[in-house]
């Protein structure tokens, strides 16, 4: 009944159209007025936006698969399995230094620093890399809208987020 070509447009959509809905229900209660229907439609509108824009920045790492190996998110570590090339590894997120946009042979890939000075590279277009977006989200001083606009920059290397040092408390 529907084309392919439009249910597969629907699917990637779902959260933002999603989103929409949640603001358009917000849209109607506001319309009813009143002390209390009106704020409430408010903040249900201001609800519906901001999970519109979250929902399109995640989208926008969800990119067509079509780069080897496979991420997988697990409490709180990120590993990248490499499909037989012997790349891959693991970072935890509490170790992460650095994170880096390169672009290698037509492809983009993350570039995850570790505390230890490791590194590894991941495609952004591998199986599971769509799940980096909620785990880039929770560190401390980044800035998604910065990391989600990179991706459409084609540069050969991008400095997106650095981690803070330490600061030692000053011995009295």
């Amino acid at each position: 009944m529907i084309r392919p070509e439009v249910a597969v447009g629907l699917v990637r959509w779902r959260e933002v159209l999603a989103a929409a809905g949640v603001a358009l229900l917000g849209l109607w209660l506001f319309s009813l007025g009143g002390y209390l229907l009106g704020p409430l439609g408010a903040g249900v509108i201001a609800l519906g936006a901001a999970w519109a824009l979250i929902a399109f920045r995640r989208m926008r790492f969800d990119r067509a698969i079509d780069a080897p190996g496979m991420v997988e998110v697990d409490e709180g570590q990120i590993g990248y399995f490499g499909a037989g090339q012997g790349l891959g590894g693991y970072v935890a997120l509490r170790d992460l230094t650095e994170i880096r946009l390169l672009m290698l042979r037509g492809r983009q890939y993350w570039r995850l620093k570790g505390a230890d000075g490791q590194a590894i590279l991941i495609p952004t277009a591998a199986a599971g890399a769509a799940a980096l977006y909620d785990a880039f989200a929770g560190l401390p001083g980044i800035d998604m809208g910065r990391l989600t606009a990179a991706l459409d920059r084609r540069v050969a290397a991008q400095s997106l987020w650095t981690r803070e040092p330490k600061k030692l408390a000053p011995k009295a």
